[in-house]
């Protein structure tokens, strides 16, 4: 596979404390609601590669599953026509940016070849019973040089094995206790139900892009938003699974970090 960008994280990072109140303006509500740390380094981050690899004019982009918030940066978002497709009504309903909603199945909804810039897929391939359907459907509705953008759970972390192992309303209760959302579960809100296809696995989506045509140019693992969640709200539970994952961490081959609970991967199209 082509080598992946390397990406200095320092740059994408606003360095001035006076600059938050710019940076309301700048980013997106999905980036400024995260709580400091990786998960927000490498979403300001794949703004920077977005923002250096697609053309400066009018962008047709494609988002395969979007609710009420878009995690493009701005600037992108305010030059592009954006097209959603979701299988869930209310979440089309609870859409106000997009241009262009469909009422559509992901796996199987197909635009004609080369009608999008940018396809962006974020916390959506988990969900999905048949993520090659989806993938190839992506490829083919994407420009020559076009990117996707993936940001999916890592079903080998920590909290990818409990999601994939727990029941449903573990979830919705987790959700409602420990991060506060009293919504949850409620039509149209998350969590929704987890499938955890084989290729939402970072290394077998690596060897898919491979072999149909696309290049990595940004790959991030990291630490799951909810850890820094959990040390804000409940302290003495997040320290308990900080504890776990430390000694699991150790006990694991290499340089495994099961906190590593998501990533960011953009692909572009050869």
């Amino acid at each position: 596979m082509n080598k992946t960008v390397t990406i200095d994280l320092a740059r994408a990072v606003p360095v001035a404390a006076d600059a938050r109140t710019a940076d309301a303006f700048a980013h997106p509500k999905a980036l400024l609601d995260l709580p400091p740390g990786e998960a927000r380094e490498s979403l300001l981050a794949v703004h920077r590669v977005l923002g250096e690899q697609l053309p400066p004019t009018k962008l047709a982009i494609y988002e395969a599953g979007g609710g009420s918030t878009s995690f493009l940066p701005l600037d992108v978002l305010g030059r592009a026509h954006v097209t959603v497709v979701d299988i869930d009504e209310d979440q089309i309903r609870n859409n106000d940016y997009a241009q262009k909603t469909i009422l559509g199945d992901v796996q199987s909804y197909r635009f004609a070849p080369g009608s999008f810039d940018l396809v962006i897929c974020y916390n959506v391939i988990e969900h999905l019973p048949d993520v090659e359907a989806a993938l190839l459907r992506f490829c083919e509705s994407l420009k020559q040089g076009g990117l996707i953008l993936i940001g999916a759970p890592n079903p080998k972390s920590l909290s990818g094995v409990v999601t994939k192992y727990s029941p449903h309303w573990f979830h919705v209760w987790f959700y409602r206790h420990v991060r506060g959302d009293k919504k949850a579960g409620l039509p149209g809100q998350a969590p929704f139900p987890t499938f955890f296809h084989p290729l939402v696995t970072l290394s077998r989506l690596e060897a898919f892009a491979e072999a149909h045509g696309l290049q990595m140019i940004y790959r991030k693992e990291y630490e799951s938003p909810r850890y820094p969640e959990m040390r804000a709200r409940k302290p003495a539970f997040a320290a308990l699974i900080d504890a776990a994952a430390a000694v699991m961490n150790l006990l694991l081959p290499g340089k495994t970090d099961v906190r590593h609970g998501d990533y960011h991967v953009i692909l572009r199209k050869s």
